[in-house]
């Protein structure tokens, strides 16, 4: 995929807002990067096609949760620009605070769905996935 459009710098700016490392790295070889950082241009690629829908599967593993903490401020912006995102994600916790809607998976079958204040009032899941 490559674009051509004159879009191209104003949302390449607008990455660099949401990531500003990456403006800092922008020669550097992604394989040199840590672990944050790379998940951030993965991010910033996958913005730069403009998608409706981004999906996104386990955005916080192997991160510090600093990085994390970034990370979910990012999606929370994503989200407030109007892309709508399917995210999978172990991380309960934050995933609850930016989702609409949740599906709670176990050993591959559905064990709940709802608003997030609805499923995490449930004790069975609380219990289970926030060690309440």
């Amino acid at each position: 995929y490559h674009r051509r459009d004159q879009e191209v710098k104003k949302d390449l700016e607008w990455i660099y807002g949401l990531f500003p490392i990456l403006r800092e790295r922008m020669h550097q070889v992604a394989g040199t990067m840590s672990g944050g950082e790379q998940q951030m241009l993965a991010f910033g690629r996958a913005l730069m096609s403009r998608p409706k829908l981004l999906l996104l599967d386990e955005p916080s593993l192997g991160l510090a949760p600093l990085v994390v903490r970034d990370i979910y401020e990012v999606i929370k912006k994503i989200r407030e620009a109007g892309i709508t995102i399917f995210l999978v994600e172990q991380n309960v916790n934050m995933a609850m605070h930016v989702a609409d809607y949740m599906y709670v998976m176990e050993a591959g079958q559905l064990k709940m769905e709802g608003v997030p204040q609805e499923v995490m009032r449930d004790e069975d899941i609380k219990r289970a996935y926030l060690g309440g």
